[in-house]
């Protein structure tokens, strides 16, 4: 069985650390995220309740925990289940077992996430909640600290990135003109859903300067991507670009987790030497007394007799490469179809996906304000308060914040407003609950203009927002310029009480 030496990669216990680790950190902070922010948008009293989705909930279709029953006491027992097992991964524990043990763990956050995920509708619509998904089951398979890292995952883990990138960089070429002519990040920088601490700066850098951004886009997209299956060092230089461009965005945007995924998983090829050489502090034989190999050396066993991991746990990695080679026919029609869908699952499990963002540049940044008031009856003179959000802009004086990889998901919905429609079920019913006070909802946002209070009406106002230039910053201390267009939705009160 000397042939099955081949399943065994040695070479990538760095790998395998950052992978295990780093998606069980993504995965806590999704389960913090939902903790945070799901009983308000989505609980039995929320904007969108999950007990009246589950009234035409189709078991068979969508798979989920909640589809029996669901509760914001339940709801919280997942999450707070989903933390525990993250954290424990994010410490290593699992890992000092059986290769079942961390396999159990990731499958676990797998099935707990995609329980949510299932029911969060338009607010869990996003494409790095599958990507997560995904992501967790993969890394499942990697095994544990008593056996070599799987070769044929690590090779699934770098097709699922090469799907990531890949898939995002042919839906800008098949976009819009802006990502063919250069002139996307003209735009993005200012335009793009919420904005970070330096996105002002990126923005405001010479158009030259943008142009190489697409340039340097294209490249880390489109060709890039297949040197994740070349030999080393090949493998680990492509790594390293993605790397950086990622950086760049996590940098310049807010993206939830998407850019610290992608990042994460293109460590699946960065071997150890190669890591050592950059980084002479990680090791080259994390665990090569206890396999009985030389890691440094290329990865070989010591006996030359075939992989050192259990026959059964063989088994099971061949299963589920296989699963996955067979899930991937439908991704792969897709890269290559002249209508290649965007953030796309073929499966109701949303394993083996299809990924792509920003096909087109939204050239302007229309924001909707929402506004309220203790007048009896709006008129002319009425004072009208502005209520204050996290993460999308609004004080044009304020910088922008980090958020990401922390998802603010009502933050994110309103950018959608101007370019679909106001008139969506969930921002009236956050109007409503804005004129009750709801105090779940009141802790959304970073301001409340009544301190708790209940106004008398709220409006939505429609602004044009752009950048500041670097002379207008230094004339009028605003980082953000902007100009009213129109109200999108007219003064509404609740109905008098009897």
């Amino acid at each position: 069985m000397e042939w099955t030496a081949w399943f065994d990669a040695p070479e990538y216990e760095f790998a395998r650390q950052v992978l295990q680790r780093g998606i069980a950190t993504l995965y806590f902070v999704a389960f913090l995220s939902s903790l945070n922010q799901f009983p308000a948008l989505l609980g039995e009293r929320g904007l969108l309740p999950v007990p009246e989705y589950l009234e035409g909930f189709s078991r068979l279709r969508r798979p989920s925990l909640f589809q029996w029953r669901y509760s914001d006491r339940l709801l919280r027992g997942v999450c707070w289940s989903g933390m525990a097992v993250a954290a424990t991964l994010i410490v290593g524990l699992p890992q000092l077992g059986r290769p079942w043990v961390p396999l159990l763990a990731f499958l676990a956050l797998w099935l707990l996430y995609m329980s949510i995920v299932n029911v969060g509708q338009t607010f869990y619509g996003f494409g790095w909640e599958m990507l997560l998904l995904e992501a967790g089951f993969t890394v499942a398979f990697l095994g544990s600290d008593q056996t070599p890292p799987p070769r044929p995952i690590l090779i699934l883990l770098a097709w699922l990135v090469f799907r990531l990138e890949f898939g995002a960089g042919m839906i800008k070429i098949r976009g819009g003109r802006e990502w063919r002519d250069l002139t996307a990040l003209y735009y993005h920088h200012e335009t793009q859903p919420m904005p970070g601490p330096l996105s002002r700066q990126a923005h405001l850098l010479p158009k030259a300067w943008h142009r190489l951004e697409v340039l340097g886009n294209h490249f880390a997209q489109l060709l890039v991507p297949f040197f994740l299956f070349a030999p080393q060092p090949l493998g680990s230089a492509a790594a390293g670009i993605i790397i950086f461009t990622q950086l760049w965005l996590v940098a310049s945007g807010n993206f939830a987790w998407l850019n610290w995924m992608a990042i994460l998983l293109a460590f699946a090829a960065v071997s150890d030497p190669v890591a050592h050489a950059v980084l002479p502090a990680i090791p080259l034989d994390w665990h090569a007394a206890a396999w009985g190999v030389g890691a440094a050396a290329g990865g070989g066993t010591a006996t030359g007799a075939g992989s050192l991991a259990p026959v059964p746990w063989l088994v099971v990695v061949l299963l589920a490469t296989v699963l996955h080679v067979v899930l991937s026919y439908r991704p792969i029609e897709n890269l290559f179809s002249h209508y290649q869908l965007m953030n796309a699952s073929f499966n109701r499990w949303q394993l083996v996906n299809t990924y792509g963002a920003f096909g087109t540049v939204t050239k302007r940044r229309i924001e909707i304000v929402v506004e309220g008031t203790l007048d009896a009856e709006p008129g002319d003179d009425t004072e009208w308060r502005e209520y204050g959000f996290k993460g999308k802009p609004g004080d044009v004086r304020r910088i922008p914040r980090q958020y990401a990889p922390y998802h603010l998901r009502l933050d994110w919905l309103m950018w959608f407003l101007p370019l679909r429609t106001v008139h969506e079920e969930w921002f009236y019913a956050l109007l409503a609950r804005l004129l009750a006070a709801d105090r779940p909802t009141l802790r959304l946002l970073r301001h409340d203009p009544f301190d708790g209070g209940r106004p008398r009406w709220v409006r939505a106002r429609s602004y044009l927002y752009r950048f500041s230039s670097r002379a207008e910053f230094r004339a009028t201390g605003q980082r953000w310029i902007r100009i009213p267009l129109y109200v999108a939705i007219a003064p509404m009160s609740l109905p008098p009480e009897d």
